[in-house]
């Protein structure tokens, strides 16, 4: 199983942020540099997250792996691209709903 859940995270996030950017900025298949660098930034949160196989959906999270500034503009692009992800990417859109029902783990406490 190993990285599956991260793997889907990622693919969830990218169609979003395509959808997103060819929405408002008019590209067709690349991302515009600006996007292109908040997807990145995005994927290395995601290989960094604390829960990873147990990662619950971010909105749900007690950790905020995002800096203030990167949160708004995700929490930006997945409220334009969400509603639109069911038509366009119904089984990832699936899956994050279910995500959403995730329990929260709580992070271990590193020993001393």
């Amino acid at each position: 199983m190993g990285k599956h859940r991260i793997k889907r995270e990622k693919q969830t996030i990218s169609a979003m942020m395509a959808i997103y950017c060819r929405d408002h900025h008019r590209t067709d298949k690349a991302l515009c540099e600006t996007c292109d660098q908040l997807l990145d930034y995005a994927h290395r949160r995601l290989d960094t997250c604390p829960f990873q196989e147990k990662k619950p959906a971010c909105n749900h999270c007690t950790v905020h792996c995002y800096s203030k500034d990167m949160r708004l503009r995700v929490q930006d692009v997945m409220r334009y691209a969400g509603p639109k992800m069911l038509f366009r990417h119904p089984i990832l859109s699936l899956y994050h709903l279910l995500d959403k029902t995730r329990e929260v783990p709580e992070l271990s406490k590193p020993r001393k």
